[in-house]
């Protein structure tokens, strides 16, 4: 494989990872307006400096070249100390990163590619995922899952265990604390090594 095919795909795999940081900072500042919100949180692979390996795309794969990571979505962190309004907290990020988008901030990131998990201030119990249905229940597969929907777009995962690892990125990933504002942008994130 040619050596600019593979600095061509390091490059959108980097790109992906800026685009999905732009869209963490466009939704910190659309969520600072709510009083419920205490902390914010980018978790995952945006949070971390992208690694070299050996990706899912069969080209690569095949020949058992490494590029850097793929960020698949954007998870974050949130914080809150009252679960009346994440109807509302949804619809908010929705408009935002489509605001974002449509008066051309080089950001193109779309609400179904956040992955938000909630927690409780000071105790980082963990609560549920914010739902990325316009409705709640919205009558779909994912409602089934017992205590799905019992508050509003509090989503839960059948089966699924916090991982001591998810809530690692807090140390130097936390982007918003309601005391202090935004601390930081997410694009000052560590970038690949």
């Amino acid at each position: 494989m040619r050596r600019a095919v593979i600095e061509n795909q390091n490059r959108r795999l980097v790109e992906r990872q800026r685009q999905f940081r732009l869209a963490a900072d466009v939704v910190i500042g659309a969520w600072a307006a709510f009083a419920e919100v205490h902390t914010i949180a980018v978790l995952g692979s945006v949070a971390r400096p992208l690694r070299k390996e050996v990706p899912r795309f069969r080209e690569f794969r095949r020949e058992g070249i490494e590029v850097w990571h793929e960020c698949g979505d954007l998870d974050l962190g949130l914080w809150v100390t009252s679960q009346h309004r994440l109807g509302q907290l949804r619809r908010t990020a929705t408009a935002a990163l489509r605001g974002a988008y449509e008066v051309g901030s080089d950001m193109s990131v779309a609400s179904h590619q956040l992955d938000v998990f909630l927690f409780e201030p000071g105790t980082d119990r963990y609560l549920g995922r914010l739902c990325s249905f316009n409705e709640c229940p919205k009558g779909k597969r994912d409602c089934l899952v017992p205590g799905c929907g019992e508050i509003p777009f509090n989503k839960q995962i059948e089966r699924f265990d916090v991982h001591a690892d998810l809530l690692e990125p807090v140390a130097y990933a936390t982007l918003y604390q309601r005391e202090g504002g935004q601390l930081h942008s997410a694009l000052d994130l560590p970038a690949p090594v």
